[in-house]
């Protein structure tokens, strides 16, 4: 009797959106190879919906927003393939990183690996500051991993040893000025709203002093200074982004201290 060949393990990209239309395309076309795309959108005002069902994308509309983490686990519950890749909309997977994926697929070494991720901020690609190296896992088998429920800044959280793979998985993370200032007030939001949740206090010293020392840490110890101007920008991000972090966690801490004592009975 003839042996059967083994089955080639499925793959499948887990992707959350939220208006991306401006990369969504290039971030598609790069996970052609995969077995099944799934995009979970959180409420797209603009072409993300129409761009990712072209471009071949199972769209879940989800405009609940429960926070990155949760809104990825998402994703990957919506997959029922052997491995799953998890990429943002900001994200493309070269060629290599794609080869790569594929050749270790066919007889896989671990159960979760690791990618090469390398940062663009606008339009310069940034080799400091903390930015990189930077092995972010991606790829992993179903069910060996699952992403923290974190409002924000969600990591992937798995048993065991982890893997890396070749080729580069390139993040366009802040194409303009304008993207910049956006993501410092979304970003110190959902860390304020998350410390909030954690019982962490604010205040207006603790402010300064994180941002401070978030811009020295990024300029100095994390080589921001030789990554040039981008490097002084990029530490400037980072320190508002703790600034206001910390500033927003103080007023919220008011507003409920203040409205505990507007219920309390005379």
């Amino acid at each position: 009797m003839a042996s059967v060949s083994a089955r080639r393990p499925t793959l499948g990209v887990a992707i959350i959106a939220l208006n991306a239309q401006a990369r969504i395309a290039q971030c598609l076309d790069a996970v052609r190879f995969a077995d099944d795309v799934v995009v979970i959108d959180g409420g797209s005002t603009d072409e993300t919906v129409s761009i990712a069902q072209t471009h071949g994308a199972r769209v879940i509309h989800a405009p609940d927003w429960p926070g990155f983490g949760r809104q990825k686990n998402r994703a990957v519950a919506a997959l029922g393939t052997d491995w799953i890749l998890s990429v943002d909309t900001d994200e493309v997977v070269t060629p290599e990183l794609a080869a790569s994926i594929r050749q270790t697929l066919e007889a896989p070494r671990a159960d979760v690996y690791a990618l090469d991720r390398l940062s663009n901020f606008c339009g310069h690609w940034v080799r400091h500051s903390g930015w990189y190296p930077d092995w972010v896992p991606r790829l992993f088998k179903r069910d060996a991993a699952r992403f923290s429920d974190d409002l924000v800044h969600e990591r992937l959280v798995f048993d065991g040893r982890v893997d890396k793979l070749a080729g580069r998985l390139l993040h366009y993370s802040y194409d303009d000025f304008e993207t910049v200032l956006r993501k410092v007030d979304a970003y110190s939001s959902a860390g304020a709203r998350q410390r909030l949740a954690a019982g962490s206090r604010g205040g207006f010293a603790r402010a300064v002093g994180r941002g401070l020392w978030a811009f020295l840490r990024t300029y100095l110890l994390r080589g921001g200074i030789l990554d040039g101007q981008t490097g002084f920008m990029i530490a400037v991000f980072n320190a508002e982004t703790v600034y206001y972090r910390f500033l927003k966690l103080s007023l919220a801490r008011s507003q409920e201290r203040n409205a505990g004592a507007g219920s309390g009975k005379c």
